[in-house]
């Protein structure tokens, strides 16, 4: 029995891909099939009946001999069934399991009393009926089955030891059965949440690299205008100036290319404390200028990379949009880590449309349990606001 319900357990955690896929109906038809072997090697308990059909042990051999087979192979399909299934029993295997139980009943009561032990077959019905139902309706067939098979012991005198012995080999059998599909609906479960996984990885990774891409090309394409501007501005009265300028816009595109790499590989992280020197020498080539405060603590690992994202993102917006004159950038601790960007442009339109720099830069904070929130100041001006409570980015 144990190599039958291997095969069958086996047979369910083979067909637990995704339904209508061809993967997963090449599955369930493997799964069917090695199940229907386990299940047939479990059949050598009938050996003694099938002698008697075969020896003429019995009357009307032939009968039967064509109601055992037919028993047989209805057993096998329902019980396959019932295993490799992953939902109710369908209309046709419920009137297959009937079958398969009128029959076994009527064999059975008929040949029960003769060589072969017939009585056995009740085992078999109740197999059948637990591996098709699941709980709590497995309870109930066990339990009819069991009262069947102490009916159809009384009516032929069987003994009332061998009478309990067959009514505990059925319940331990319905049991293990029983245990069986409850392991193979776990293992269904945890095939269907490994794959939800993947894809919810994948799907991560995916908006990673947005993020990353928008963010690093997005600032870097933004310093190249500037610097651009200014080597227009300054090359034909300076031409030091000028190959300066653009020495320092070949530095970006450089830092630009190796930072996409990086972002490709997923280990990039951003220094706080570099960004807002980058952000402060941006603001002031812009013509905005940019006043820093800081405090003195260091901050956590998280919220260091996530501030340094808000820095770059709110410096570029600032720069792209704004037409602000001066922009301060202020991090300050009062029980949770604030970080705030507030410039004295035109602030944004009367129904501005979402962008993705601060979408991603909302996930990105949400991501060490903290908030992005802006606010457009009437008297003209923008503010952007990271928050993190302290100890929500552990």
């Amino acid at each position: 029995m144990s190599g039958f319900l291997d095969g069958l357990s086996r047979a369910g955690a083979t067909s637990s891909h995704r339904p209508g896929s061809a993967a997963s109906g090449q599955a369930r038809r493997r799964g069917q099939r090695r199940g229907a072997v386990f299940a047939a090697l479990w059949l050598w308990p009938m050996a003694p009946a099938i002698h008697a059909v075969l020896v003429g042990q019995v009357t009307a051999p032939l009968a039967a001999g064509a109601g055992l087979a037919a028993f047989i192979v209805l057993y096998l399909f329902v019980v396959v069934q019932g295993f490799s299934g992953t939902g109710q029993p369908t209309l046709r295997n419920q009137a297959l399991l009937a079958l398969v139980t009128v029959l076994g009943v009527t064999l059975a009561a008929a040949y029960g009393g003769q060589p072969g032990g017939w009585l056995g077959l009740v085992l078999y019905m109740a197999a059948a009926g637990v591996a098709l139902y699941g709980l709590p309706l497995a309870y109930y067939w066990l339990g009819a089955m069991v009262a069947v098979q102490v009916v159809l012991g009384m009516m032929h005198g069987e003994p009332a030891p061998e009478i309990a012995e067959s009514v505990f080999n059925t319940i331990m059998a319905g049991a293990l059965i029983m245990v069986v599909r409850r392991m193979m609906r776990l293992i269904r479960e945890l095939s269907a949440t490994r794959e939800e996984l993947a894809r919810a990885a994948v799907e991560g990774e995916r908006l990673r690299f947005a993020r990353d891409l928008h963010d690093l090309l997005g600032h870097s394409l933004s310093l190249i205008v500037v610097k651009a501007e200014v080597v227009r501005r300054t090359a034909g009265r300076d031409a030091e100036a000028a190959a300066r300028e653009a020495a320092e816009i070949e530095q970006i595109g450089r830092t630009a290319l190796a930072e996409v790499r990086q972002a490709v590989t997923g280990y990039r992280a951003r220094a706080f404390t570099a960004e807002l020197a980058t952000a402060g020498a941006a603001l002031s080539d812009a013509g905005i200028e940019p006043t820093v405060r800081t405090t003195a603590e260091p901050l956590p690992a998280a919220v260091d990379d996530a501030f340094a994202w808000a820095v770059r993102e709110a410096a570029t917006n600032v720069i792209r949009h704004s037409g602000a004159s001066s922009c301060v950038i202020a991090l300050s601790r009062a029980g949770h880590w604030q970080l705030e960007v507030r410039d004295d442009g035109r602030g944004v339109p009367a129904d501005p449309a979402p962008g993705n720099g601060l979408r991603g830069l909302a996930e990105r904070l949400a991501l060490v349990g903290g908030t992005l929130s802006t606010v457009d100041l009437s008297g003209g001006g923008f503010v952007l606001r990271a928050t993190v409570p302290e100890g929500g980015h552990a």
